[in-house]
């Protein structure tokens, strides 16, 4: 038998070397295995509502068990599903799509890697915020295409400058992606912005990959997608929903892709190849999410916008560190900069010697330099302990 030293290291193949991965998930390891000696950790590091899906949610996915939706479905989605995706779609964006524009997949995630695989070679360029959803950069580079980062910056209210996305398009460009509101700053883009972009995709035959994901936990006036602003963009637009952040789903995986029936029907063959299908009961559920009583949907937006001031009322009154107020998501992006320490020094010092969970700037990309990302999905009594703690640690530096 080898020993451990005697194993040899795994061939990978060399693309693997280009795949990254979301620091949140590395940090909340890390935070339990402290938890785990007895050390408190207060969590503000991961993304996800720290509400329970709503009751009429859980028990239509019951109800779907017991009436035998425990088999294999069609790899782009259930039919009734993909009409009710279609017809939401249809009324909250105000463009009419049908089912056939419809894939559903298990979490949100693989509309992002699909589209990217079906519609980028190697020889072509993606332009996408920084700092982003770092899984967009890491697909890009994982597929051998050029990444071309948009900073963005605190002056800009961390919106997507759009006279630098028009600079950045070559002949090269395929894709641009564009997530509001935004993970990890809660910008959310103007009319103007959505508008410029959507043209220039029109103009250009350009792809625009929507990440709306976010799109029902806003502060500040209505929700507006590209799809509104440019309707005649809808051949360029995929758009890219799920049911994670709204309903407080995130471990049902229930995500999915609009986007015209050629390009649907690929991502659905990318599907076949991948998970064969998302899971037959869970879809059942989304239908009746969609249309179904919101109440419990409110109020978890009450609430987030409760913390939302307190955490920024709360940072603001610690020196060396700023904060502006997000208008969606349920994240803050304080500028640290004053602290005098890269970000990921801040990041870790904070969770080892203050009990605080957060994570650098960085984890979303080089322009994240000088910020801290925080999530507000916790109660307001952790909120105001994490406040006390950072506050104290600061003023011990």
């Amino acid at each position: 038998m080898l020993t451990s030293q005697e194993t040899k290291a795994v061939p990978f193949a060399k693309r693997m070397a280009n795949l990254g991965t979301e620091t949140a998930f590395v940090v909340l390891a890390r935070a339990r295995q402290l938890e785990s000696t007895g050390r408190r950790i207060i969590h503000l590091e991961i993304g996800e509502p720290d509400f329970d899906t709503p009751a009429h949610i859980v028990e239509e996915g019951v109800k779907a068990l017991r009436e035998g939706f425990t088999h294999y479905g069609p790899s782009a989605g259930l039919q009734e599903t993909r009409a009710a995706i279609a017809r939401y779609v249809t009324e909250t964006r105000g463009i009419e799509v049908t089912p056939d524009w419809v894939v559903v997949t298990p979490g949100a995630k693989p509309i992002m890697f699909f589209t990217i695989l079906a519609l980028v070679d190697d020889t072509d360029e993606v332009i996408y915020p920084d700092p982003g959803f770092p899984i967009y950069e890491s697909v890009i580079r994982f597929l051998g295409a050029k990444p071309v980062p948009i900073t963005l910056r605190e002056a800009n209210a961390f919106r997507m400058d759009v006279e630098e996305v028009a600079a950045a398009v070559t002949d090269r460009t395929k894709l641009i992606i564009i997530n509001s509101p935004h993970n990890p700053t809660g910008a959310v883009l103007t009319r103007h912005d959505l508008e410029v972009v959507g043209r220039l995709a029109v103009e250009r035959g350009i792809y625009i990959l929507a990440d709306e994901v976010y799109s029902q936990i806003l502060y500040e006036g209505k929700f507006q997608s590209v799809l509104h602003v440019v309707p005649e963009a809808r051949d360029n637009v995929i758009l890219l929903d799920g049911m994670s952040k709204t309903f407080a789903m995130t471990g049902w995986r229930l995500g999915w892709g609009v986007m015209r029936p050629e390009l649907a029907a690929a991502v659905a063959r990318l599907q076949t190849n991948c998970n064969s299908c998302t899971a037959s009961f869970s879809q059942r559920v989304i239908g009746p999410a969609l249309f179904g009583p919101r109440d419990e949907v409110e109020l978890m937006c009450a609430e987030f916008r409760r913390r939302r001031d307190l955490v920024v009322e709360g940072l603001n009154k610690i020196d060396g560190i700023r904060c502006l107020l997000p208008a969606g998501a349920f994240y803050v992006f304080p500028n640290i900069t004053q602290l005098g320490m890269p970000a990921r020094d801040v990041a870790h010092r904070l969770m080892e010697e203050a009990g605080v969970a957060v994570l650098a700037g960085t984890a979303f990309g080089p322009g994240g330099e000088g910020y801290l990302r925080l999530s507000y999905a916790n109660s307001v009594e952790n909120i105001r302990e994490a406040l006390s703690s950072i506050r104290d640690w600061v003023g011990r530096l």
